[in-house]
């Protein structure tokens, strides 16, 4: 059987993508949750995650710092996948707390609303594993003097 030809680079908006997924990767906060960001198109970005028991408040549910590191994190990069050049710094975020969460896979989805030259906003939002929604969050976006190419996490994949 002949050797499949290789991939060709990725260029564009998907290299961009992979990259950002890359910088959330290198992230060391990320270690503290077992979680994985998907930038699915331009404004629109998932992070699936696993909340134990270890991100619990003392009343046996999770803690606000889980919500709003979710929720921002989501949102940050909807609106960081239309901007190449510039690493992003949440300025502002509100945040509606509409449930608790338990233990389990919980997905954020953060979606870009307006902004296209120096402050981004964006939403998003909590899913539990049964899809209901457990929080809402909107979020303000500002290009930093940040190169993202100057970032060691942001690589373009091979």
């Amino acid at each position: 059987m002949p050797d499949e030809a290789p991939s060709p680079p990725l260029a564009g908006a998907a290299a961009h993508f992979r990259a950002l997924e890359s910088l959330y990767d290198s992230a060391p906060i990320n270690r503290l949750w077992n979680s994985s960001l998907e930038i699915v198109e331009s404004g629109f970005a998932r992070i699936r995650f696993e909340l134990t028991e270890a991100h619990y408040h003392a009343a046996g549910a999770a803690h606000g710092t889980s919500y709003f590191k979710m929720l921002d994190d989501a949102g940050f990069y909807a609106a960081n996948s239309l901007v190449s050049d510039r690493f992003l710094l949440t300025t502002a975020f509100n945040l509606l707390f509409t449930s608790p969460l338990k233990a389990g896979p919980i997905t954020a989805e953060g979606r870009w609303i307006s902004g296209h030259r120096r402050v981004f906003v964006a939403e998003s939002r909590l899913l539990d594993a049964d899809g209901e929604e457990a929080a809402r969050g909107t979020g303000t976006f500002m290009k930093s003097k940040i190169p993202l190419s100057s970032l060691d996490g942001y690589e373009f994949p091979a």
